[in-house]
């Protein structure tokens, strides 16, 4: 039975997705949701600028976009809240994000990680990565993937 479910979230587009997603399927099943966000500690990640291109993250706090990721977990907690569904928001620093949501999802007791994804290709892969693919390639967790 699924009690605890972690939905990563990152500020960008698809953020919003994974919120609804999430506090949908907590509510179905009567559980709680944890979301749960990285904030990178290397510069050599990707962010979306105002048009939706990828653009190097600079790391720059003062250009920092309005949908930061401790900015997503506010806005989390608001949908969580007036669903009537239980929520705790985390946002851990970190190197290997991958890494840092699998250790969460341990750590916190989940049973289910649920992550939305632009389905890029192999060729977006291959510039971009998948924090989704790596995710799967390390958890013992079920992972549910929309796209």
């Amino acid at each position: 039975m699924i009690k605890r479910i972690l939905v990563p979230v990152d500020g960008g587009k698809l953020s919003d997705k994974a919120i609804q997603a999430g506090i949908a399927l907590a509510a179905q099943l009567g559980a709680a949701i944890v979301g749960f966000a990285v904030e990178p500690t290397s510069r050599a990640f990707w962010r979306q600028d105002a048009h939706g291109s990828e653009v190097p993250d600079d790391g720059d706090a003062a250009e920092a976009p309005a949908t930061s990721p401790r900015l997503a977990l506010v806005h989390f907690e608001h949908c969580a809240q007036e669903a009537g569904v239980p929520y705790e928001g985390l946002c851990h620093r970190a190197s290997r994000v991958d890494r840092a949501i699998i250790a969460a999802a341990e750590d916190l007791g989940c049973d289910l990680i649920l992550m939305v994804t632009e389905g890029r290709g192999p060729f977006g892969e291959f510039l971009f990565g998948s924090q989704t693919k790596a995710v799967l390639a390390g958890c013992r967790l079920p992972l549910l993937i929309l796209k």
